[in-house]
């Protein structure tokens, strides 16, 4: 699962670029040579969007500077949804994100689709029961056979460290350190 993709990422280049939980990952797994050159990057995407939540439309294309504001943003624009793509996304199984705030639960809310097979049901549930605590909200997860993947929906208040002051770049970091490490004990237990 994740060796694969870490080992093709390290492979790729001459100089590795990781993202920091993918370095500690492939310096837990001996995937890197002792005289590896390995640069620390933060995450970059393709895609990011500011959507209107009612009709799905495309309000605004972003550039990367719009990810310094704060998830606070999407309070006080509760008619709109962050939309983000990334290729990074392909090593976590996850295909996009989508960032609102959900006005009657009041809790900021992450959608994406995680592809992992159904089987994983026990498991995943599990995991998240464990690591995302909050009184009002914590996930919710459906199958899509027709998609072959899960349809996720988690309160990003649940996340451990979670505030609304942290900037989209901070949370979108933590949401995709939450999958790889899902992933992580996975591939540990299986």
């Amino acid at each position: 699962m994740l060796k694969t993709q870490i080992e093709s990422l390290i492979n790729n280049e001459t100089n590795s670029k990781l993202l920091e939980v993918e370095k500690t990952y492939a310096q837990k797994h001996a995937l890197l040579d002792e005289d590896a050159m390995v640069d620390t990057i933060a995450l970059q995407f393709e895609v990011i969007e500011r959507c209107n939540k009612e009709t799905e439309e495309l309000i605004v294309e972003e550039t990367a500077s719009f990810l310094t504001n704060s998830v606070q943003y999407l309070k006080e624009h509760a008619n709109e949804f962050l939309y983000v793509a990334s290729e990074r996304f392909d090593v976590i199984r996850v295909d996009s994100f989508a960032l609102e705030f959900d006005g009657a639960f009041g809790v900021y809310s992450a959608l994406f689709g995680l592809r992992l097979q159904k089987k994983y049901s026990e498991f995943l549930h599990s995991y998240l029961k464990a690591h995302l605590q909050h009184e009002k909200m914590t996930y919710n997860v459906a199958f899509s056979g027709e998609d072959g993947l899960w349809e996720v929906n988690l309160a990003l208040d649940a996340l451990d460290g979670f505030s609304e002051q942290q900037s989209f770049d901070e949370v979108l970091a933590q949401l995709y350190s939450l999958v790889f490490e899902l992933l992580e004990e996975l591939e540990a237990a299986v």
